[in-house]
């Protein structure tokens, strides 16, 4: 991304050029920074600073600095690509927070909105759903099992691939299969989805773009996710996977209306025999007052 700056200086505004500048002068301090901060730095307008990331091919200054920090990640191999051996926790940390901040906000300027709506529909016709992921990925199919058990329909899941396989090849054309997986070339699952696709199931992917699992897929949600996890830990990835699931699930609620509501409101009322009644401080019992 430096470079690309540095290519592209004599092409820029004037006041282009200060912000590209203030970055080249201190590339790790603008990861860091709020737009408003890196302007007054520069001395320009914050709309000149997302002009200046949309002129890098960025789509704005949280894209923009989400790229800055891959390009000058020299990350410890297999945690991830953002931090670097010197890092204090400070550092650290707040690389983990900005990357995670920026990834989702990334992938809901990319989302297809018109995929989520066909995936909530099916999802909301379905006589039986599954949700299967892998490794990491079955770590959100297991969330996304736990919230759509509350609704009142059969849901299945599994992180067993023999177990997967059979619910594959014992499924029917008004079952929907949720299919996890970052990379969309995990080989069993692009296995299941042909499983699941022979008997006419539907099978909506969770999953890269351009993967194979997104190409056999009947409806495909891509999330573009700029986290190589076959080197680093599973992290930005996995929390926009997560996010996904929660869109589903309130696309379902309110798809299927008051009956589903209604049902769920009963779960969480039965789910409060587990749990001890809140402690109320001084401090919280005066905000409710009010």
């Amino acid at each position: 991304m430096l470079e690309k700056i540095e290519a592209q200086i004599a092409a820029l505004s004037k006041s282009e050029r200060k912000v590209a500048a203030q970055i080249l002068a201190a590339p790790q301090e603008a990861i860091h920074s709020s737009i408003a901060r890196l302007a007054r730095a520069a001395e320009v307008s914050e709309p000149t600073v997302n002009r200046f990331c949309r002129r890098l091919g960025a789509r704005g200054f949280p894209d923009f600095k989400l790229q800055l920090a891959q390009s000058l990640a020299k990350g410890p191999g297999w945690v991830s690509r953002d931090v670097r051996e010197d890092d204090d926790t400070a550092s650290y940390s707040h690389k983990i927070f900005d990357s995670a901040l920026a990834g989702l906000q990334q992938v809901r300027n990319q989302l297809d909105l018109a995929a989520v709506r066909q995936a909530v529909i099916a999802l909301a016709r379905a006589r039986k759903l599954a949700f299967f992921g892998l490794g990491a990925s079955a770590v959100v199919a297991h969330d996304a099992f736990n919230k759509f058990l509350r609704f009142s329909l059969p849901v299945v899941w599994s992180e067993d691939i023999v177990i997967q396989r059979m619910s594959c090849i014992n499924s029917h054309p008004d079952d929907v299969f949720v299919l996890i997986s970052h990379t969309g070339r995990t080989k069993n699952m692009v296995e299941l989805a042909r499983l699941a696709g022979v008997n006419g199931s539907t099978v909506i992917a969770v999953t890269s773009p351009a993967s194979p699992l997104a190409e056999v897929a009947t409806l495909a949600l891509t999330l573009d996710v700029p986290e190589d996890t076959d080197i680093y830990l599973p992290m930005v990835s996995r929390l926009t996977q997560l996010t996904v699931i929660d869109v589903l699930a309130t696309g379902f609620i309110l798809e299927r209306g008051g009956a589903i509501r209604e049902n769920l409101k009963r779960v969480k009322e039965a789910l409060k025999e587990s749990r001890f009644d809140k402690v109320v401080t001084t401090e919280n019992a005066a905000q409710q007052k009010n």
